[in-house]
């Protein structure tokens, strides 16, 4: 059950990345000789226009096949006979796309479930946060410049700073106050903290509102992205730290047995935050300027706009090759560490 789940969650976020990748080329006059959802030899397929739509026999994966987007082709809808800024366009939709199903799914989360407002529901005795003044029902408005919208980002922030002394901006009985606050290291978690005690709870709110704080939500997974691959190339965070899909699916499978006898409400919620997770994750890694992944073919493009020429084909194939087989090793290596946190 975890594995099918994980693949229908799998399967979700490539079809909306490709899906973006489709519609850009379509609305661009670009033909499309097929569009996949998986990996492999074809299960079933069919013909509609002329496009092929068809199912893989691996499930992880998927593809939207254009004319002309890896091979020199004379059609006048070839991908390559198009603009620049079409062929960017085209590339920047999948992961585009992807933040656009993360937010539709904030928008059933935070809708169904509520807004965990940053509102404290009481500070330990003695520590930072209680010395600085802060109270229960007070509300974090802000932690540095960095304007806070979820009880859950005052702890990533921590994370991310550890150690530093931040300055607090929080709202009492509709006054704002700033203190500076250096939280104090905690042996038991092994963390900074401020020594706020819980949240008043997910409070729920109006369509607008929900709507509004989807986007915040959409931002505080790709910033949290952001700020962990800059932990990683600055050796905080190392591969151990990593997981590949084999990791993805154990705790999606963890997940879905934690919340299995809260009800399958619980079930739903946290299955819905785990694809927020996954499609913001996605789109951000595809943004990646490296070779093979969608942002490495964006560098070309904006170089070729620059230049006013493009560059050569063949030499850009020959990059992005090489970026894939170096990909690719990754991936092992990656798997091979979730392998063997298995057993660990």
């Amino acid at each position: 059950m975890n594995i099918i789940i994980a693949i229908i969650l799998f399967s979700l976020i490539i079809l909306f990345h490709e899906l973006g990748h489709f519609l850009l080329a379509k609305i661009n006059g670009v033909q499309v000789n097929e569009f996949c959802l998986g990996l492999g030899p074809t299960i079933i397929g069919f013909h509609k226009g002329e496009t092929f739509y068809s199912l893989k026999l691996l499930p992880f994966g998927g593809a939207c096949m254009m004319e002309g987007e890896d091979e020199d082709s004379d059609s006048g809808r070839a991908f390559g006979k198009k603009s620049v800024w079409q062929r960017f366009s085209i590339v920047f939709a999948g992961p585009f796309f992807n933040f656009i199903l993360a937010w539709l799914l904030s928008m059933i989360i935070l809708g169904v479930a509520g807004i965990d407002e940053p509102t404290i529901l009481q500070t330990v005795p003695g520590s930072p946060a209680a010395e600085a003044g802060i109270a229960g029902g007070d509300t974090i408005v802000k932690l540095g410049n960095k304007p806070i919208h979820f009880y859950r980002e005052i702890s990533v922030y921590t994370y991310f700073h550890s150690g530093e002394t931040i300055n607090v901006t929080w709202e009492h009985e509709g006054e704002r106050h700033t203190a500076a606050v250096t939280p104090s290291y905690d042996e038991e978690s092994g963390r900074y903290l401020f020594g706020f005690q819980g949240s008043v709870g997910r409070v729920k709110s109006g369509p607008l509102r929900v709507i509004g704080y989807s986007f915040y939500e959409v931002k505080y997974w790709i910033t949290t992205t952001l700020q962990s691959l800059g932990k990683l190339v600055t050796g905080q965070l190392h591969m151990n730290d990593l997981s590949g899909p084999v990791g993805i699916v154990k705790t999606i499978g963890d997940t879905y047995t934690e919340s299995k006898s809260d009800g399958m409400l619980y079930v739903f919620l946290n299955m819905i935050n785990m694809a927020i997770l996954l499609s913001a994750n996605l789109g951000v890694m595809n943004l990646l300027p490296l070779p093979a992944l969608d942002g490495g073919r964006l560098v070309f493009f904006i170089i070729e706009a620059i230049r006013g020429k493009r560059l050569d084909p063949q030499k850009e194939g020959m990059v992005h090759y090489i970026g894939l087989i170096v990909l690719m090793v990754f991936m092992v290596v990656v798997m091979g560490n979730d392998i063997r946190k298995l057993f660990m």
